[in-house]
């Protein structure tokens, strides 16, 4: 080997910024690559290669449908419609852009800017549209903001969702998938949670997405309406692209970002005087992939689904905040600085998916959950 060669390569790849060496055969050539870099495109491929399976299966299986999203301009709404086109459907989104953003819609979907509570609108879209079934995301969600304005929830999450099944049942559309939450469970001393658990709604928020569900329920059973129910626990990631956009800063995982972009220099922790391991609250932090996911089978067993059923959507694995900040700095390299700050109103210590219903009646495995991939997604989000 030539020494003078190597020590060339050596200052070459120190120049710029450091690399790799690797043996080509018996001769030295340099990789100008961080081992940084190289082990985030190495996650990358993998991820990117069980996107691609899992999308391959999903699309074998698929039937395509004529399917209204509303909310579709939001973020979990956006990520599920691009998975809905990429399994062959054709997409309606209806979105009032109070919260969602246009450019998150996908452009093979046709958009209609409108409000829920436009019944003449709804009727319409029924009209001319041939729609097969609703996946109903459009809601107000915010668990703070539904403390200080309950009314404002109430009227959007329950009644609106009553106005849209009257719209449906006058059409004849009976098949619904309604994005709900974990919140409807509030605090329950049994963890996991499972389906059957009592509802004990902690805030307006969950309150008024139990009503929504009740008034589906009311409609499964007396209507003939078929209806799914996914209880999301708490979403967080994106597309593998970053495209599709945040809708909502107040979330952990935004705010997180918000400090490792330099937006803001410390992430206030809300309450670290909790009944958990280590003082934060605990969550089940599932990848908005495996939620669009879930959604996808549950429309492809909807021939076979009847009446009214209520799934979590979760990992099964509780996460404390701590916990969070800890993986995305790991994962991404970055300190997060952080400082204890009050508890947040309406806040549950726990909340943890028992997720065995959906794996054994739909076949759902959390594929992306996973905090590295979580923490890196979330990141490519805001580049």
């Amino acid at each position: 080997m030539d020494q003078n060669y190597l020590q060339e390569l050596i200052s070459e790849v120190k120049a710029r910024g450091g690399g790799l060496i690797l043996n080509v055969g018996e001769k030295p050539e340099a990789v100008v690559l961080s081992i940084d870099k190289y082990n985030e495109l190495v996650s990358e491929s993998r991820v990117k290669s069980q996107e691609s399976s899992q999308a391959q299966i999903t699309s074998a299986s698929f039937k395509p449908k004529t399917v209204l999203v509303t909310g579709g301009a939001g973020y979990i709404g956006a990520h599920l419609a691009k998975q809905l086109i990429n399994a062959g459907n054709k997409v309606v989104i209806l979105d009032n852009l109070s919260i969602g953003k246009r450019e998150n819609v996908p452009i093979e979907a046709k958009f209609i800017e409108g409000d829920l509570a436009d019944v003449n609108l709804l009727k319409d879209i029924f009209a001319s549209e041939k729609i097969d079934a609703v996946l109903h995301l459009a809601a107000s969600i915010e668990v703070e903001e539904s403390v200080k304005e309950p009314v404002k929830y109430l009227e959007n999450n329950a009644i609106n969702t009553a106005g849209l099944l009257s719209a449906m049942d006058e059409a004849g559309v009976k098949t619904i998938i309604f994005s709900s939450t974990a919140a409807v469970y509030g605090e329950q001393a049994e963890q996991p949670i499972l389906e059957t658990a009592l509802p004990n709604p902690y805030n307006p928020y969950g309150y008024s997405k139990y009503l929504a569900e009740q008034i589906i329920k009311y409609y499964s059973e007396t209507r003939g309406f078929n209806s799914v129910i996914f209880r999301y626990f708490n979403a967080c990631g994106s597309d593998f692209d970053g495209k599709i956009k945040a809708t909502h800063d107040t979330h952990l995982l935004a705010r997180i970002m918000r400090v490792v972009q330099g937006a803001e220099e410390i992430l206030t922790v809300n309450g670290n005087d909790y009944d958990t391991h280590d003082g934060t609250c605990v969550r089940d932090y599932v990848h908005v992939l495996d939620i669009a996911a879930a959604h996808l089978m549950a429309l492809n067993r909807m021939e076979k689904i009847r009446g009214f059923n209520i799934y979590n959507i979760g990992t099964g694995r509780g996460v404390s905040v701590l916990e969070m900040v800890n993986a995305v700095s790991e994962s991404l390299n970055k300190m997060v600085p952080m400082e204890a700050g009050g508890r947040r109103p309406g806040d549950a210590p726990i909340a943890v998916a028992d997720n065995n219903k959906i794996k054994t009646e739909l076949g759902f495995e959390a594929k992306f959950s996973d905090l590295d991939t979580i923490a890196k997604t979330a990141y490519r989000q805001i580049q």
